[in-house]
């Protein structure tokens, strides 16, 4: 378990998900502390002065236009967020919780949002204490930020909400009591600062990003696999061909099959069985390197989001004023990660049709009928296909855009809303299916090449396909196929594939 120092600019994808998954601590660096201090002292300033400043001394929403003073500050911060507590749906899994806590956390450590010192340190006390708010995964509009989901959140630190600690569900004052952390009560300001930003969809969004770029590695040797157990063409991944053609994400693929595919002697060449293959075949360099490109261009906005001032309004301490402006708005990652939902998709439709060519006897090049060496008495792995087919009509669905909705909230003073949390969600959901879907072509892939009398794998393939044999045997009569179906989604989800034959061939692109 490492430990992470937080100062609002440079935090990074692998370090967020140390924090998320592998309890990594955090603590505010130096710099950072002085920046909040700073602009602690402004709002405070403001406060006494009885300066009329958005979120200050100002409601919210359509109401920014009612005044509030003196003691009712106070109370205008607890009323927002337990007014915004509306959260609906099942919970948030635990890393999305810590991931939602640490990027608010960074938000806030650069020093725009006018929070106090003391509140912010004791978010940070329960994400290293691991107090995780329960927060109800719907009911966000992505814009004005995560409102209810975020209100969620803050509850706990408040005493109110409820709670998992230490995998017991509690309420959010037992919770803080056990951890040792004393609740706090909002002043000015700070309500909105913790509430107003894209942190949900954003930690949601980030896990299945990290988690697609694994993925597509994954795919690249899964995709091999069927190639060896069809006799594949090699000369469709020469190098030259995607040179010529400039696309990263296609040569970095083209690479990685020809690597791991390093010295099969169950790959063919052009001209020896056939002239070339079907384009689930030849062109798994064009599909993938497509994903692989989209997930570059994601990471890379996330990167930049988890480390963005997205609350308002926002307080520039040099220049003495409060601006409000629209960060809390989700379209960039909206956008984003509706684009990712359909990188994902992809990995699942050319993989479904390569399981089709390793069932199908009119396209499998000699394999027997659904993998199955009784057929009629079993049906082999007939229905596999037929599941992954319907999770790949299902992600069809998911795929449809979010961002391209919007329902006016707030009497119309919020008239056009990013809906990026749902496009996160979305896209978090298509991934567990496409993980699903390649988990059946791997079990395809190792059956058809064990009918096929396995001639010798290639460097990675053999990795991959050993893997899969200590825990999965060849099917010889029907038994009960979603047994087998897991373990191999276990394996990938382990990402001990990736690991495996990076070990033996080195790094995959």
């Amino acid at each position: 378990m490492g430990h992470i120092f937080i100062d609002g600019n440079s935090l990074t994808l692998d370090q967020f998900i140390d924090v998320t998954r592998n309890h990594a601590s955090v603590e505010l660096t130096e710099e950072s502390i002085e920046k909040v201090n700073k602009a602690r002292a402004l709002v405070d300033r403001y406060v006494e002065e009885g300066k009329v400043v958005y979120g200050i001394t100002t409601g919210f929403g359509k109401f920014s236009n009612v005044t509030v003073t003196g003691d009712e500050t106070k109370a205008l911060q607890k009323n927002l967020i337990m007014s915004h507590s509306c959260g609906i749906g099942n919970p948030f899994d635990e890393e999305i919780v810590r991931g939602i806590m640490l990027l608010r956390v960074n938000a806030l450590a650069k020093g725009y949002s006018g929070i106090r010192l003391l509140t912010l340190q004791t978010l940070i006390d329960m994400l290293n204490k691991g107090v995780h708010p329960i927060i109800p995964e719907k009911g966000s509009l992505g814009s004005s930020g995560d409102l209810a989901p975020l209100a969620h959140m803050v509850l706990v630190m408040l005493g109110e909400g409820e709670a998992i600690y230490k995998g017991e569900k509690l309420t959010g004052k037992e919770a803080m009591d056990k951890a040792g952390i004393k609740t706090i009560e909002l002043t000015s300001k700070e309500g909105l600062a913790l509430i107003n930003g894209t942190q949900v969809m954003t930690s949601v969004g980030a896990h299945a990003v990290y988690d697609a770029i694994n993925l597509s590695k994954t795919a690249d040797v899964i995709a091999a696999l069927t190639t060896e157990a069809l006799n594949g063409i090699t000369d469709a991944f020469d190098p030259k061909v995607h040179e010529v053609r400039g696309q990263e994400g296609q040569i970095n693929s083209a690479k990685n099959l020809l690597n791991i595919l390093r010295g099969s002697k169950n790959t063919t060449r052009q001209g020896d069985i056939r002239v070339q293959d079907a384009y689930s075949l030849r062109c798994i360099p064009q599909i993938h390197g497509a994903s692989k490109d989209c997930f570059k261009y994601v990471k890379e906005k996330v990167e930049n989001e988890i480390n963005a001032a997205t609350d308002n309004p926002l307080i520039f301490v040099d220049e003495e004023q409060v601006i409000s402006g629209g960060n809390f708005h989700g379209e960039p990652m909206a956008q984003a990660f509706d684009f990712l939902a359909i990188g994902l998709s992809e990995l699942a439709n050319s993989s479904e049709r390569r399981l089709e060519r390793l069932v199908n006897p009119a396209l499998s090049e000699g394999l027997p009928a659904f993998l199955t060496e009784n057929g009629g008495v079993n049906s082999g792995f007939m229905i596999v296909q037929y599941a992954s087919a319907a999770l790949v009509s299902e992600n069809k669905v998911l795929a449809h855009p979010a961002s391209v909705d919007s329902i006016p909230s707030s009497a119309n003073q919020e008239d056009h809303v990013s809906m990026g949390t749902i496009a996160a969600r979305k896209a978090r959901e298509i991934l567990g299916n496409v993980r699903k879907v390649l988990a059946m072509e791997l079990f395809g892939a190792c059956q058809a090449i064990d009918l096929r009398e396995n001639k010798g794998l290639g460097a990675g393939t053999n990795e991959a396909y050993n893997i899969v044999r200590e825990k999965v045997d060849m099917i010889h009569d029907d038994i009960i196929m979603n047994v087998e179906i897991n373990q191999c989604e276990d394996i990938i989800l382990s990402n001990v594939i990736v690991d495996k034959v990076e070990d033996k061939i080195g790094k995959l692109l």
